[in-house]
């Protein structure tokens, strides 16, 4: 994640990206599952990718600060599959992120490597924490998303090229594409890198022109 608190950039932009798509074939997936509790302790925003999913890529019980590279891995897990490794778009089923309101979970899926998901519906707290952290979380009709389960199961190496400008998702050749929604604010925001801070640091030279004037007329609340 990039940081730069002169500019108020705080997120990496989203313009075009290609990516290998991984597919996670279940529905309701909940915030624990996305990153259990016990990995909660931290608000760093990093460090959380490892333990994604934990319970369904390990065998044994995550705590924090165990050496994830001695764990036991659950080879029957998607993530854990050979043809999946390095995957930048999560392909999953509707109600994706329910459960606990936790920020955690964009943060691990970030950490990870994803820049974004795509599934029929989303939890609404988890959708916005997605946008606030440059995840950008896709919505597409059922049919649409099983097209592309069916796709990414028959062809290793599955990649599609999402376009946030043309707010369409597209297989690398073409042949296939889809479109899809977003708000204008949020496109402006994840085009641009901003989250919160971000777009209130863009007026950075206002808060100082007014705090500076508040305390030449209110020297007693320095």
């Amino acid at each position: 994640m990039c940081v730069d608190f002169v500019s108020g950039q705080r997120m990496q932009p989203f313009l075009v990206h290609t990516g290998l798509v991984a597919p996670l074939d279940r529905a309701n997936v909940d915030t624990d599952a996305i990153i259990p509790k016990q990995f909660l302790k931290s608000i760093k925003r990093s460090g959380f990718g490892p333990n994604l999913f934990d319970a369904w890529r390990y065998l044994d019980r995550g705590e924090p600060g165990m050496d994830n590279a001695g764990r036991p891995r659950n080879p029957q897990f998607v993530l854990n599959e050979p043809r999946y490794q390095g995957a930048s778009i999560l392909l999953a089923r509707r109600n994706f992120g329910c459960g606990s309101s936790r920020e955690h979970a964009p943060w691990a899926l970030c950490d990870f490597g994803f820049r974004a998901l795509i599934a029929p519906s989303y939890a609404d707290i988890f959708n916005n924490n997605c946008y606030k952290n440059g995840l950008l979380p896709i919505v597409l009709p059922e049919a649409q998303v099983d097209r592309l389960f069916a796709d990414t199961a028959a062809f290793p190496g599955f990649r599609l090229t999402i376009d946030l400008e043309g707010q369409r998702v597209s297989t690398v050749d073409g042949s296939l594409a889809f479109d899809f929604e977003i708000e204008p604010f949020r496109k402006h925001c994840l085009k641009h890198g901003l989250d919160d801070i971000g777009l209130t640091l863009q007026h950075a030279d206002a808060i100082r022109t007014f705090e500076t004037k508040r305390l030449a007329e209110q020297p007693w609340l320095a």
